[in-house]
């Protein structure tokens, strides 16, 4: 029972106790993935029922990570597809701590969405969040939560995913000459811009998203579409009257 509540794993050559950082970025890429199609589900279509099951399912999985990493769902999961990799082992506590802030933003979605449903954008933006951490993890080995733990423990974290604890000189293949610094800048840019343009100008078939589309206009293109549902508002009026007459 002891060995329950004992936090990662003890392996040979490491001072501190760790995880397989291999298995947490495959978890992270599988809850990615689902909670991309949970978002677009709620949001563009206005399905609910993928979301709450999910957001039950992810406060549950990161509810058991903080307790226990060795019995989370989606963890099991993403060992199952690198079982046969290398593992690559990282310190155990600030992926604690990190895995602690994903279940912060998990209890109030659970509240908002399972419990007491509250259509809202803070809630939106809450899943955003969510996702932006899990993509930085899967895709790019960013542990974000492990950054802060840096910043607020005295005792600095060691072994840390890419070994970005570790102080050293970037390689030759790690840094950008100026081409590719301007290609980078651009594909940014156009991404930015990309995703603003959809979020402001396409319709939107729910009420959740014309409120975020509204949010995201500017003061002078609220007016406009105010103008113009008063005017159509004003011709309708005008029609019924005449045909009254």
């Amino acid at each position: 029972m002891n060995e329950f509540f004992k936090y990662g794993e003890k392996v040979d050559g490491y001072d501190v106790r760790v995880l397989n950082e291999r298995e947490a970025r495959a978890g992270a890429g599988i809850l990615f993935a689902f909670g991309l199609l949970s978002l677009t589900n709620s949001v563009m279509l206005g399905h609910l029922i993928f979301t709450k099951v999910f957001i039950s399912f992810f406060t549950l999985d990161f509810l058991i990570r903080v307790i226990n990493p060795s019995y989370s769902p989606s963890l099991l999961m993403g060992r199952f597809f690198v079982q046969n990799q290398i593992p690559e082992y990282v310190g155990a506590d600030q992926k604690r701590f990190a895995w602690s802030i994903g279940l912060a933003l998990a209890l109030p979605m659970f509240y908002l969405l399972v419990i007491h449903f509250q259509p809202n954008p803070i809630k939106v933006l809450i899943c955003i969040i969510c996702l932006l951490l899990l993509i930085a993890e899967s895709a790019f080995s960013i542990c974000l939560g492990c950054k802060i733990y840096n910043l607020i423990k005295k005792e600095k974290a060691t072994n840390c995913p890419g070994g970005v604890c570790e102080i050293r000189k970037k390689e030759k293949i790690q840094t950008f000459n100026i081409a590719q610094k301007i290609i980078t800048v651009l594909v940014f840019v156009f991404a930015t811009s990309s995703l603003y343009l959809y979020m402001a100008k396409v319709e939107n078939k729910t009420f959740l998203m014309k409120r975020v589309s509204q949010m995201m206009m500017s003061d002078q293109e609220r007016q406009a579409i105010e103008d113009a549902e008063f005017d159509k508002a004003a011709e309708a009026f005008e029609d019924d009257d005449e045909d009254f007459q």
